[in-house]
């Protein structure tokens, strides 16, 4: 039972197992969850740090159980980063569009630590990077709308 509930868990419900991308669908189950939890600044901060304590107590599982080091189906480290992007950003379609290819684009890249950080095993290294990314492209956006006019909601 525990290893069904991790593979759930870490595939994020099988979003994992989709073809050639991963990655990028796990992303975007994150933007799909930003916007069932968004109404309430309090309730979306916990969401998100509970999906990120899930992430790291079942990614290092997910890994012995695959044997592989940060198997491609593990997507709840996405997910995680992709809610960490949006966290207190103002509601805006064009944040958000800006929030998933900035995400993708530095979940690519790994800047600093992430790819070091990457290279650990269990759950840190594969939550890390993710983690970063998405933190990086928070900061990023925290700046980006508070000095532009984006039309906020």
């Amino acid at each position: 039972m525990d290893k069904f509930i991790t593979k759930i868990l870490s595939t994020f419900f099988y979003i994992g197992y989709l073809p050639l991308i991963p990655g990028t669908f796990g992303s975007l189950a994150g933007i799909f969850l930003f916007y069932l939890v968004k109404i309430n600044a309090l309730n979306y901060t916990l969401f998100t740090l509970a999906v990120i304590v899930v992430g790291f107590l079942v990614c290092g599982k997910a890994e012995k159980a695959m044997h592989k080091n940060d198997p491609r189906y593990v997507v709840i480290d996405e997910v995680s980063g992709m809610l960490l992007s949006l966290i207190f950003i103002p509601y805006d379609i064009k944040l958000v569009i800006s929030a998933f290819i900035l995400f993708r684009i530095l979940d690519t890249l790994k800047p600093y630590p992430a790819g070091r950080l990457e290279r650990s095993k269990g759950s840190i290294g594969i939550m890390s990077d993710d983690l970063i990314a998405g933190l990086y492209t928070n900061l990023i956006l925290q700046v980006v709308s508070r000095v532009t006019s984006f039309k906020t909601s």
